[in-house]
């Protein structure tokens, strides 16, 4: 067998491969055909050898994983009293630990390598993730599933193929929903931001500054594909079942075989691990409750990343309606929803369905809101992708009783300027933003129709030759009573309020 050991052969044939599995499964005797499998669990290996060896090597780990050390007893191995390391048992099942550690980073390289076949890749995925149902004493093995969310956010060629798997395939089970957020956490609070080189800063070569800024952002891209893609938090509902991949611990077959057990066995089972599988194990329930605040941070740690502009847009695009109604306390994006709303541009007509949300259901205070969307009215919104959005959201801005004249005035004004430069489809459209804004606040009727006080039109032709320079405080209005046909507004001031919408 050492000669065997030695070299891996060249030209494996499939049925060699078979009875080196069905002689490992039968004998410890055989335990040295453990590592001469394990080096065909490789993206190199033909697809059936391959397929072969990880049949044979799951069926084995999965009836010795439960006897098994835990991974972090092998750095303290050292510490250990010399009886105990002189235990041929315990030096036995550390070494077979060890393959087992060996035996998951193989599968990891098998799923993202790109010469892994489509389907290969998708019965790997299914032994791996039976590992993370089965590998923690029946519990969820979060250690190695967050090694392989790892290894797809840093690996460096596009796995979109293997996020669909997963997304489609297991992000319905909440246990799994639940642990992902909390790696999507961890992971991009590791994402080491502040060693980027900036554009600016280029290597010796010219190319590593470039290099590390695209592998980031390929990071990045991955990172809100899987943070997207999970389904947003239910409802806690104590009566509601909910789908767990780690409930029983248990393989589909056994656990089918498992449900016609007598109820008095399971009521003894209770008895007797309920206080450990109290402290151990989490119920449905209790992910149900935590789900939202997993949801919050990964979100939250997400959005503090500098994500490409492609990326930004897209989640702006969603946001009010994927992420916010499912925070824990949805006020904590106004950070960066006001910085995205004062970039300016698509940018900020993108932020402002969110923003909106936040001022008009949550509370938030921001006193340059009006400011801010006043200044986006240009000619160029109405080439924009999201045009109808914006109209609309304007719309409801403009709607509250609340609103101040000087406000509505200059809305107005900007829009009925805007009307003569834009396509004729926008001017239809400015046209219906106006007569709403005239029939909800009729204080700002004056703009198409003055009267005197005795409710007759005024009549200013004999007050123009009588025109005299006012006072500061009322220049603006003894103006506008005295040259009519004259339009005080000024349509280039960014601030409604400097704007003379009223004057006029």
């Amino acid at each position: 067998m050492a000669s065997i050991l030695a070299q891996k052969p060249k030209k494996t044939k499939l049925k060699e491969l078979k009875t080196l599995g069905q002689q490992l499964l039968s004998s410890r005797a055989h335990i040295n055909n453990l590592p001469l499998l394990l080096t065909f669990i490789s993206p190199s290996s033909p697809p059936q050898h391959v397929l072969e060896s990880l049949l044979s090597l799951q069926s084995f780990f999965t009836t010795v994983l439960p006897d098994l050390p835990p991974s972090s007893s092998l750095t303290k191995r050292r510490r250990l009293d010399d009886s105990t390391k002189e235990d041929p048992e315990f030096i036995y099942r550390t070494w077979l630990r060890s393959k087992f550690d060996e035996f998951i980073t193989l599968l990891i390289q098998v799923l993202l390598s790109p010469d892994t076949e489509e389907a290969l890749r998708e019965l790997v995925l299914d032994s791996f993730m039976e590992f993370v149902k089965l590998g923690n004493g029946g519990r969820f093995y979060s250690a190695i599933y967050h090694k392989l969310l790892r290894g797809i956010v840093h690996s460096g060629i596009p796995v979109e193929f293997l996020s669909e798997l997963l997304a489609s395939n297991y992000f319905k089970y909440i246990d799994i929903r639940y642990f992902t957020f909390i790696s999507m956490e961890k992971l991009v609070k590791a994402l080491d931001i502040k060693d980027i080189p900036d554009e600016k800063t280029v290597g010796e070569d010219g190319e590593s500054g470039s290099q590390s800024r695209e592998s980031v952002e390929l990071s990045i891209h991955k990172l809100h594909y899987i943070i997207s893609h999970i389904p947003p938090p239910e409802g806690i509902d104590e009566k509601f079942e909910y789908e767990m991949w780690s409930g029983s611990g248990l393989s589909s077959k056994e656990e089918h075989d498992q449900k016609e057990l007598s109820k008095l066995q399971k009521a003894e089972d209770k008895d007797r691990k309920t206080e450990k599988r109290n402290t151990d194990v989490l119920s449905p329930a209790t992910i149900a409750k935590k789900m939202k605040l997993k949801f919050t941070k990964a979100w939250i740690s997400f959005l503090r990343l500098p994500m490409p502009v492609n990326i930004y847009k897209e989640v702006l695009a969603t946001l009010h309606q994927t992420v916010i109604p499912y925070l824990s306390n949805p006020i904590i994006l106004c950070d960066f929803l006001t910085r995205s709303y004062d970039i300016g541009g698509v940018i900020s007509v993108m932020a402002l369905s969110s923003l909106f949300i936040l001022v008009t259901q949550h509370g938030l205070e921001y006193p340059n809101f009006y400011e801010k969307l006043y200044a986006l009215l240009s000619p160029s919104i109405f080439m924009a992708k999201h045009k109808a959005k914006f109209f609309q959201l304007l719309d409801s801005c403009l709607k509250s009783p609340l609103l101040p004249a000087y406000l509505a005035a200059a809305f107005a004004k900007k829009l009925s300027r805007l009307s003569v430069s834009v396509p004729p489809s926008g001017a239809l459209v400015i046209i219906a933003l106006i007569h709403n804004l005239l029939r909800r606040h009729p204080s700002i009727n004056c703009l198409v129709h003055k009267e005197d006080g005795d409710g007759t039109p005024k009549d200013n032709s004999k007050d123009e030759d009588t025109v005299t320079k006012a006072d500061d405080s009322g220049s603006c209005t003894e103006i506008s009573h005295k040259r009519s046909g004259i339009d005080h507004f000024n349509n280039e001031e960014s601030n409604p309020i400097k704007s003379n919408a009223m004057n006029t």
